[in-house]
Formats: C-alpha cells, structure tokens, sequence
C-alpha cells in the first residue's frame, strides 16, 4: 500500500501537501525525532514514568510549540507562527500515534495559553509569546481535588496586598491548592483560577499566571503513576502583580469554559493517533500468526472485528477532519461548532475505546506484551473520554442543540476545506458562553439525500427521521429532562446523526470510496439500533416512547462482495509500518 492510498497515518510515507513548506519541515522533524529514538526506548521510558525532558528539550530547539501555538501577532521573528487549527491537529495526531505522554504535554500547554491568549493583558502574551520561544511549557490550573473542575467554586483565594506589598506592585497574595495540573512540573506560566476573599458573586473570580519556579509555589506530587506528571501544587502567599493577571469577573468564567473549547478539540486526534499505531501492529502481527494451520485472519470473526475497527477508526478520523473546517470558519454569527467540539470528545474518543477494544479481541495476551505499543496504547486509550468533563458533560452539552438542529434548519453559505495559513483568532475571542439553545444549524437532511443511494445511508436516514419523528409526537416531558440517565440515550441517538452529517461531508470532499462509506453505514445503523433498543427498556420510557424506539430499529443491509473489497483495504497494512526498535 502506498502512502497516497492509505487513509490511516503512516510515516513512512507521510508528506502532508495540504500544509506550507515550513508546517510540513516541522511535522517531519517531530516524526524523524521518534523514529530516531525507537520503539524500545518509548516504550521502556513509559514503563519507567520517566520525564520526557528530552522531548521538551526537542519541543525548544525546534521552536515547536513556538511556531504552532503562537499566535502571529506575538510571534517576533517568527513568519511561521501562527494558531492554526489544521495543523494542530496534524501535530496531535502524531504525538498521539508516538504515546499520549506527548500528546498530552502538547494538550495541558494549550490549555494553559487559552486563558493568556484570550486576555487583553499585552505583558502576558508577550511573556508567553518569549517563553514559548525560549521552549518553555505551560500549565493550566482550573481543578481542584474537592470540586474538581467546577468553575463556580474554588478554594484557591487571593487576599487583597497589604500596604508593604502593595508600594512593591504587589495586588494579591494568592493562597491555595491545586490539583490534577498537567506539566505543573516544569511550567512556566500556569493560568491559575481562584477567587477574591471577601467579594461575592461573579465578580469574585480570578484568572492569573503563576511560575512553577517560584520559591511560593510548591509542587507536591505527581498524582499519577505514569510518565506524564500530572501535579498538585500549592501556593503559598505567592504574589499576584497587575501585570500578572489575565481576567476577572465574569469574563474569568468564560475563559475558562472558552479554553475547554479549545483544548478539548484536540482530544480527538490524541485518540486517533493512538488507535493508528494499535491499528499498524494489531494487523501485521495477526495476519502473519497461524493459529491451528492458517492464518489469524482467516478465521470469519477476526476478518470481521478488523473491518469494523477500521471502519470506525476512519469514521472518527473523517468527522475529526471536517469538525475542523467548522471550528476554523466559525463565528458570532456561526458557532456550529458549539455542537461538533463537544462531539470530537464525547464521541470520537468513545470510539476509540471501541476501537482498541474490538482489536484487543484479535491480538488477546500480545496485547499486554511490553514489547508492543499496543500495551501503552490500550491501557491509556480510557484517559480521553474522561479528561476535559465527562463524555456524560458532553453529551448533556450536545443536547442543547437537538431542537435546532433536527427541526429548525436555517442557510449557512457553504463550508469548504479549511486547510489554509490563517491564524484562527476567533478561538480568543469566543464572546459569551451562553446562548448555546439559540444556535442554528443548516439543513442536515440535505447530505444525506445526497448519498441515499448507498444502502446503508440510506437505511440510517430512516433510523435519524424516526428519531425525529419521535421527538415530535413524544418529546421527553419535563421529568424525563431532569433524568439524566433517559437523556444520555436520547444524546447518544442525536449525536449519531451529526456524526454522519459530517463523515459524508468529509467522504464527500476526498472522494471515498464508497465500499468503504457503506460498511461505516453498516456500523452506524447497528448503533442507532442498539441505543434505540436501549431507550425502549429506560423505565421512565413512555408507552409511546417505546413504540417508536423500537419501530426505529432497522437490519443493515449485508453484502458479502463489499465486505470481502473492504478486508481487502485493511489486509493491505500487513507490514506498511512497523516501529523499528
């Protein structure tokens, strides 16, 4: 298999022509940097829960995370800075593929800029903007051991400067614990939430940076038993100057609930990234085992679980891919993407799991073999559906948006690919956080009429208009709206068509194949049919509720010809890639 033909990320071959020649020479350098190091030495650095200081180090000297996470109007000197979403992406897909620990030195770092980046306090960006440079990293200091990420309550307090503190321009002394802080370790600037003692109500609270270098700042452990370090700290009387402050008031929460935005985007291609070097080895191993004379993928049911991990694992990479050209084009009049980021997490990384999980099945014991990246992969592979909020956040957030977009569709001038230089500077600049119910969606019926002649599209059209139908003639009541448990499935069905929405949109703008389109469908509509099911036995389900459940059940249509062409697709990465040790 050529790297043109594969859809499945390989480095091999990897040359992403879509990006400037400078994203390109810094994508290959990050890939020739892990290939140099070798799978043994990744892998005996994770089992060990070393510090991947080499990596930050690497991260430094190419001015990586300068180059990626800087917004061009920080960035001096730098023509290739810029925040754009495409080719963030691209990065985290690799730092996935490579171990999460990267991945996730790359994620708790935009966390920690998206406070700085959204503030309008100058000596800060530009702070970051030099220590992004200088190949420092960030942190963000939102959770807290007793309520978590809750942005209501905090117990981290800053107490007003007394006279002496104040004639030396300190504002605040900041007192209080913080914990589960990704890179809190070594950062140098964490965007730390907290709030303002004796002051009530929203204008409490506090966004500032703190140093994890400075003698009021105590680390305290690595909460984790892994290679990432995942701190508690504490500070103590720490000083809190003007110049160190990002928000205050309300726009504090927003921040906070707007970096979410931005982070939680990237969870998906952690995720995918993962599942793609599972992928690699779960297939070269099985189908060169014999297993009782032949070999391991010719037995029916392990032909089977590869083409639906694939068809899945493609399915999240063609929605991940498309989400993006939505969050790039976004805007105060088109926030679609209120409704697809949440999606990228609650359910692309859902999917993941699934993924590895069908996979595991086929490779059994080589998959707790130490020697196997797919030991790392499906031991932390659970990490994304539970980092940013709960998948249960999620989808109650998705929820929102299910009037609009199923009953009240509204012209959008067209989306196209988005893979263009532009510095995406709407993500600082995301305004409010409320108003999620009055976002308007474009007709999605429209995409899947066009496609209607697959069978398996088609089959799931029906599946997404009996949802409709009913939500209409049996809406949930208020009581059922206050059962979180009956709507979660109700969630898990709506989101089921946006997901479809826009892997056709994808498939449809790089052409796929349409064997593959249909076995995706073919998975589709067995979910929609298990969720369905599912709803049917909620006992607080009406009569009626259950009627139409049930009457949306459908049988995928079976086509032994298109599945044979599709195992033919997955057969062809036996050896593509192979980690040298």
């Amino acid at each position: 298999m050529s790297g043109n033909d594969s859809l499945l990320f390989d480095p091999k071959h990897y040359d992403p022509q879509q990006f400037d020649p400078g994203t390109r020479r810094l994508l290959r350098a990050t890939i020739d940097w892990f290939e140099s190091r070798g799978k043994a030495r990744l892998l005996a650095d994770d089992l060990a829960a070393s510090w991947p200081a080499d990596f930050v180090e690497f991260v430094g000297r190419e001015q990586l995370f300068a180059t990626f996470l800087t917004p061009s109007e920080f960035a001096v000197g730098n023509p290739d800075a810029r925040w754009d979403a495409a080719r963030n992406a691209a990065l985290a897909e690799i730092l996935g593929f490579y171990g999460l620990t990267y991945w996730y030195i790359e994620q708790v770092t935009i966390l920690g800029l998206g406070p700085i980046w959204q503030s309008r306090n100058d000596e800060a960006r530009k702070r970051a903007a030099h220590d992004l440079a200088a190949g420092e990293v960030m942190a963000f200091g939102l959770s807290e051991r007793e309520h978590g990420a809750d942005v209501y309550r905090t117990d981290l307090v800053l107490t007003p400067a007394n006279e002496d503190d104040q004639a030396r321009g300190i504002r605040y002394r900041a007192s209080g614990e913080k914990y589960y802080i990704g890179n809190g370790n070594v950062a140098s600037m964490v965007s730390v939430f907290g709030r303002i003692d004796g002051v009530e109500g929203e204008d409490q609270y506090v966004f500032f940076v703190a140093d994890s270098r400075h003698a009021a700042y105590r680390l305290i452990d690595n909460v984790v038993g892994m290679q990432i370090y995942v701190s508690t700290f504490r500070l103590e009387n720490y000083p809190v100057r003007d110049d160190d402050i990002l928000h205050s008031g309300v726009e504090a929460f927003a921040a906070a609930l707007n970096t979410v935005n931005v982070g939680k985007f990237n969870l998906c291609f952690g995720s995918i990234g993962m599942c793609e070097h599972a992928f690699h080895e779960a297939i070269t191993h099985a189908d060169n085992r014999i297993l009782y004379g032949k070999p391991v993928t010719d037995f029916v049911h392990v032909r089977a679980n590869f083409v639906e991990a694939y068809a899945r694992l493609v399915a999240m990479k063609l929605f991940s891919r498309r989400a993006i050209d939505y969050f790039r084009s976004a805007s105060r009049e088109d926030r679609r993407y209120l409704l697809f980021n949440p999606m990228t997490k609650a359910k692309v990384t859902t999917q993941g799991e699934t993924v590895i999980r069908l996979l595991h099945d086929v490779v059994a014991a080589r998959g707790y073999e130490k020697d196997t990246m797919f030991r790392e992969v499906s031991q932390l592979i659970g990490m994304l559906p539970r980092l940013e909020g709960t998948v249960h956040v999620n989808v109650g957030l998705v929820l929102k948006f299910l009037p609009n977009y199923l009953f009240q569709p509204q012209d959008y001038p067209p989306v196209g690919r988005r893979d263009d230089p532009a510095d995406d500077v709407f993500f600082w600049d995301q305004g409010p956080t409320r108003g999620a119910a009055k976002v308007r969606f474009a007709d999605w019926t429209e995409i899947y009429e066009r496609h209607a002649d697959i069978a398996n599209v088609a089959v799931f059209y029906e599946q997404a208009q009996a949802l409709q139908e009913l939500l209409a003639a049996a809406p949930p009541d208020p009581e059922q709206q206050r059962d979180l448990d009956f709507m979660l499935t109700v969630g898990e069905l709506f989101m089921l068509v946006g997901y479809g929405q826009l892997i056709l949109e994808d498939a449809e703008l790089i052409g796929l194949d349409v064997d593959l389109i249909d076995q995706i469908f073919e998975v589709q509509v067995r979910d929609f049919s298990r969720y369905a099911v599912e709803l049917n036995g909620k006992s607080g389900a009406t009569a009626a509720q259950q009627k139409y459940a049930l009457g949306a059940i459908r049988r995928p249509v079976p086509d032994a010809a298109r599945f044979a062409r599709v195992w033919a697709q997955v057969a062809a990465y036996d050896g593509v890639y192979q980690m040298s040790s």
